[in-house]
């Protein structure tokens, strides 16, 4: 098992990843999207960016991060900026894969997936958080493979992901489209993930802060 690093070490590392990042633009993508270099024990990892991402240059900028922010705000209990400051946001794929032929954003192909996952991996070696956030069912197949999200939503899983022994909340995806999360009973699901996520040690301890 690799030896955590200094956070000054490890400032570098997640810097010289984003770097390569901005410099790797597969064709047919728009460019890459990723939050700021936080040092932070909790890891979001999201789907891909969508075009409003791509053109504003930070992830979940837009209807669907409207919603997961609320979301967050009622776990951690603050407010959106907070928690880009910190957590870590990382994704699947980091460019905007395009438009689906039937409508809406497409979703990354498992070739595309494959070409990001290095640089997943090396956040998450560098990082070595101790809780991970995957959102929606591809970010949720990365780390915990194919599964149905009513077996999914509201539990807590151990796992090792590239090499690190971590905790796992996921959430569904907060997409305008999707219906799950607002019916039963993925409403109730959604809640119970919620609370798991509000009395998590790492949550209460990066979040603390912003108690009145």
């Amino acid at each position: 098992m690799a030896r955590a690093l200094s956070a000054r070490a490890a400032g570098e590392a997640l810097r010289q990843v984003q770097r390569e990042l901005a410099a790797f633009q597969p064709p047919g993508f728009g460019p890459p999207v990723h939050g700021p270099p936080v040092l932070s024990p909790i890891f979001l990892l999201g789907q891909a960016p969508g075009p409003h991402e791509a053109r504003l240059g930070r992830p979940f900028a837009w209807t669907a991060g409207k919603t997961l922010f609320r979301w967050l705000r009622e776990a951690t209990g603050a407010e959106e900026e907070t928690v880009r400051a910190r957590a870590y946001i990382s994704a699947v794929a980091r460019c905007f894969p395009g438009k689906a032929k039937g409508g809406g954003d497409r979703v990354p192909s498992p070739e595309e997936i494959a070409l990001w996952r290095p640089f997943v991996a090396r956040e998450v070696e560098i990082l070595r958080p101790r809780l991970v956030i995957p959102i929606g069912r591809l970010a949720i197949s990365e780390v915990l493979g194919e599964r149905p999200l009513v077996d999914t939503i509201g539990r807590s899983f151990e796992r090792t992901w590239h090499g690190v022994a971590t905790e796992v909340v996921p959430l569904p995806h907060p997409s305008g489209a999707s219906t799950w999360y607002k019916v039963e009973p993925g409403k109730a699901l959604l809640a119970r993930a919620l609370r798991r996520l509000a009395a998590h040690p790492e949550v209460v301890r990066v979040f603390a802060r912003t108690a009145p």
